[in-house]
Formats: structure tokens, C-alpha cells, sequence
């Protein structure tokens, strides 16, 4: 019978923050105060947005487990990913998948609380990650590509959780972030086992760290490119006015905390978010500063007033 504490490490809760992208409908949401929003409306999208994150981090962590049961041999020659629960032996693997189908068919049920559309959305993502499982994730590039598609439907979901439309613009800058982000993990993976002297190689195939850094230096671009495009777009404007122009200005911040993961990647230095978070200070002083800054700009009123003073404006 497995712990309970094997099994909080099946599950992989550090990595739910990679569920956040969930709840950024919401937060912009909150900053688009025209109308202006009551108490009722936001407590109600709140927990809409919340049981939304929830189901998502059910969901992911049913295919951790049931990726970690299927992945189980491969692991056991990997440095690091040895020693999850399954690959050493502490879960067996018909009991990872058995967490695994509970946890799946509890996310769904909790989407379905919300709404037909996100218990949908979750459905969909679900169906996404056997296919990545069946196939997909044997197939360089594509492997990411389905990653990054998967985080384009956590931000999808979010709006469709608060009822609210979808912005293509989110969705974009979702997705290539999601898609650096995936090669940075499979960079990871390659040092790690590289430094170790292992045999492991990736399951999709890449052709060593050349390839993986081309990969890596397009997508940093693309991200940079998309965010840039999000913040200064007529879309940003109509909803924000002259804080779109301090969403843009926020831009060092996202090449900085891109370029320090490419850093991590190439020391072989974990991938989680949450790893990074607490290990390394400019991750940390880096997201932490731009989150504060990303608060002031949409919520403090002063902070709008001294952009429409200080910046030429934008009337689209």
C-alpha cells in the first residue's frame, strides 16, 4: 500500500504552478473595471476561477501518474527521474495508473460543478495528454508543441470558467512561452543525464544540445515578439487604456527571467518552477518583482495617471 506521502510525490505539487495560467482570465478580468465590478460578480468568478485551477491540478497530477507507471523503466536510467516514486519502486505501477484514472475522473466531475464548456475544456485536455502519452511525446518537436497546447487550454479554460471571451492574444502568449518553457525542460533533461554519465536519451529523439538550442533561441524570440505584440495591440488598449503602456514597459523583466531559465537549462539545474522559485534569487527577484509591478500597473489607479502624464498615447 503506498504512503501517503509517496503518493503526495506521484502527484507533484510543486508543479501546479504551472496551473496559474488558469487563473490570469480572471485577473485581468478584475483590472477591466468598466463596468465596474460588484462584490457578488467577483466572489462568484473567483470560485469559478479557483475550482477551475483545482480541477486542472487534478488533472495533471492523474497523468504525471500514470506518465511515471508507463515511463517507469525508461526513468530507472535517468539521474534524476529515478528516484520518483514509481521508477524507484515505492508505487507500483498498476497502483499509479489506478491515482492516476481517480484523479483524472475527479477534475472532470469538478469542471462539470462549473460549467458544461470547462468540464469540456478539461475533457479536451485529457484527451490531449493520451494522445502526447500514445505517441506525441516520441516525436521531436511536436512532443512540445502539444505541451504548449495543453497551457493554451488551462488559460482557455479560465476565461470559459468565468464567462468571459477567450483572447487569441492570451492564448498566443500562453502557448510560445509554454513551448521555450518545454524545451527548456528537454534541454534539462539532456545535461542532467549528460553530467551523470547516463545512457538515458530523450524518448522524442533530439539530436543533442544543438538542436535543442536552436529550438530554444526561436521560441525565447517568438515569446518576447508576442508579449511585445499583446501589450502595444489595439485589443490591450481598448481594455486597459495608458496601462498597456506599463504592461510593455515590464518587458526587460520577461527577457530576463527567459534568459536565466536558458542558464538553469544549460547547468542542468531542475526545471519546476517552484525549484527554481526557491533555489535560484533571480528567478525569484525577477518574477517576484515583475508580479508586483504587474499588480501596480493594473490596480493602482496612481500608477495609470502617471502614464497618461508621462507617455505619448495610444488611440489605436
Amino acid at each position: 500500500m503506498p504512503s501517503p506521502r509517496d503518493i503526495l510525490r506521484l502527484a507533484r505539487p510543486g508543479d501546479w504552478t504551472k496551473n496559474s495560467f488558469v487563473l490570469l482570465a480572471f485577473v485581468f478580468w478584475l483590472a477591466n473595471t468598466n463596468p465596474p465590478h460588484t462584490p457578488e460578480q467577483v466572489s462568484a468568478k473567483l470560485t469559478a476561477a479557483l475550482v477551475a485551477f483545482a480541477s486542472f491540478c487534478l488533472v495533471a497530477s492523474g497523468f504525471y501518474s500514470i506518465n511515471d507507471a508507463i515511463d517507469a523503466e525508461k526513468d530507472r536510467g535517468h539521474p534524476v527521474k529515478c528516484r520518483r516514486p514509481v521508477a524507484s519502486g515505492a508505487i507500483s505501477q498498476r497502483a499509479a495508473v489506478v491515482i492516476g484514472v481517480i484523479l483524472v475522473s475527479a477534475a472532470i466531475a469538478a469542471a462539470a460543478s462549473v460549467s458544461k464548456a470547462l468540464a469540456a475544456t478539461v475533457i479536451a485536455y485529457a484527451l490531449l495528454q493520451v494522445a502526447y502519452n500514445a505517441r506525441l511525446k516520441r516525436v521531436a518537436f511536436i512532443d512540445v508543441l502539444t505541451i504548449a497546447t495543453g497551457f493554451a487550454l488551462r488559460a482557455g479554460a479560465g476565461a470559459l470558467a468565468i464567462e468571459v471571451q477567450v483572447s487569441v492574444w492570451l492564448l498566443l502568449c500562453v502557448f510560445f512561452l509554454c513551448m521555450y518553457l518545454g524545451f527548456i525542460k528537454r534541454m534539462c533533461d539532456l545535461v542532467s543525464a549528460e553530467r551523470a554519465g547516463s545512457a538515458w536519451k530523450s524518448p522524442a529523439g533530439y539530436r543533442g544540445r544543438e538542436e535543442i538550442q536552436w529550438l530554444l533561441g526561436v521560441s525565447a524570440v517568438i515569446t518576447t515578439i508576442a508579449y511585445l505584440s499583446y501589450t502595444m495591440s489595439d485589443h490591450t488598449w481598448k481594455i486597459f487604456g495608458a496601462r498597456a503602456t506599463g504592461l510593455a514597459l515590464l518587458t526587460p523583466l520577461v527577457l530576463a527571467a527567459i534568459h536565466r531559465f536558458w542558464r538553469r537549462a544549460n547547468e542542468g539545474s531542475s526545471d519546476s518552477p517552484l525549484d527554481a522559485l526557491r533555489s535560484d534569487p533571480v528567478v525569484f527577484a525577477t518574477i517576484t518583482i515583475y508580479g508586483a509591478l504587474l499588480g501596480v500597473v493594473l490596480f493602482v489607479p496612481a500608477a495609470k495617471d502617471m502614464l497618461e502624464r508621462v507617455f505619448l498615447q495610444h488611440y489605436g
